[in-house]
């Protein structure tokens, strides 16, 4: 189930929402499409996040639907795929919508399904290994979008990743299909009683992590490769960051193990923070790449811990409580691009849109290091 799990993160999340990064400086280089226009098309992919992790909270019984969930697989790969057929910017803005409703509702079911069945077969701890799959996901579409440039533009990038995620996909539901069945699940696990009130501070340094970080997830290629000397650099900064990303759920999960989950969470925003500064002032590789190390290794631990610690404090409510932290994600997400590429053009580059978003995080830091929820939360096991 969870190597099944990890297969579904790596499609509707490492290629279904966060190909556009790598993919988008070859339409800017092919296209002319200014920053303005990439970060309204990384604003309607949220927005639709937004959308679908909201639909996933108000109808949680939507998420144990096959067919949903099915629908939802195949409308995150044919958007990909279509990407690459139409030069319109209208069209191109439907299809980042449905692909973010899309992926929202898979990374809510996906994170729910695999949590629900390692917490049966008493292999919880394990549970962070399946954001893992994120990275993976970011560090393939880094290696292959370079091939398929060369092969045929920004055009065959989309087609080419549409249909690398039709193949992990399918491999997916076959690994988890057969993984569903030799699992020995206990009857008549008890859930703990649980209330959505205490993850509101939690939440709402969630939605400062969704506008921060998603300038970085949207324009950190784009930023590179219009700095001169790191344009080879360029697309092999997406790979830095899959590469870190990967591991670093483990990373993070053994630091909250060792310490706790809020001075792990508040380490990771508080780095994250530094490394968005860092990346202002890269005019080097070591420098470049550093940030992207920052970033990557940071993000996914700040998904993990926050999507686990929510989860915990919830008890019976988990599954309404993983829909709202992620709506409360797609949210800021959905500000960061819009707010990020309209002051790159204006401002003639990126130094403000980092700036205010290192700003956002760091508070975000502050809002998880004062959060007393945590004491009362039980221990990370």
């Amino acid at each position: 189930m969870l190597a099944g799990g990890i297969l579904g993160m790596m499609v509707a999340m490492g290629f279904g929402r966060f190909a556009f990064t790598p993919i988008l400086p070859l339409m800017q280089r092919d296209l002319g499409i200014n920053h303005g226009l990439a970060g309204e098309l990384a604003s309607l992919n949220y927005m639709g996040y937004l959308a679908g992790a909201l639909i996933c909270a108000v109808w949680p019984r939507i998420l144990r639907s096959t067919v949903v969930n099915l629908t939802a697989l195949t409308v995150c790969i044919s958007t990909t795929l279509l990407m690459g057929l139409t030069h319109s910017p209208h069209w191109w803005g439907i299809l980042r919508l449905l692909a973010g409703i899309a992926s929202a509702m898979l990374f809510v079911v996906i994170a729910i399904e695999v949590s629900e069945s390692l917490v049966r077969s008493r292999h919880s701890r394990w549970s962070s290994v399946l954001y893992g799959g994120i990275g993976l996901g970011i560090a393939v579409s880094g290696l292959c979008v370079p091939l398929l440039d060369r092969w045929g533009g920004w055009s065959l990038a989309w087609v080419g990743m549409g249909s690398i995620s039709v193949v992990v996909a399918l491999t997916g539901i076959v690994v988890a299909g057969k993984r569903r069945g030799s699992i020995a699940v206990p009857h008549g696990t008890p859930h703990p009683p649980g209330s959505l009130t205490g993850i509101t501070r939690l939440a709402f340094a969630y939605f400062l992590e969704g506008v921060g970080y998603i300038v970085s997830a949207t324009f950190l290629v784009t930023m590179i490769a219009h700095t001169p000397g790191l344009e080879t650099f360029a697309p092999l900064s997406w790979v830095v960051v899959g590469l870190a990303a990967a591991p670093s759920t483990i990373i993070w999960q053994n630091l909250a193990g060792r310490t706790s989950v809020k001075a792990a969470l508040t380490a990771a925003y508080l780095l994250q923070a530094g490394g968005l500064l860092l990346s202002i002032d890269a005019h080097t590789v070591f420098r470049a790449g550093a940030g992207a190390v920052i970033f990557g290794g940071t993000f996914l631990g700040i998904v993990s811990l926050a999507m686990g610690e929510g989860g915990r404090r919830c008890g019976a409510e988990g599954r309404r409580a993983a829909a709202i932290l992620t709506a409360c994600f797609g949210a800021g997400q959905v500000v960061g691009p819009l707010v990020a590429g309209k002051l790159a053009d204006s401002w003639g580059g990126f130094t403000l849109p980092l700036l205010l978003a290192s700003v956002l995080v760091a508070l975000g830091g502050l809002l998880v290091a004062t959060d007393k929820g945590f004491s009362a939360a039980a221990p990370l096991r």
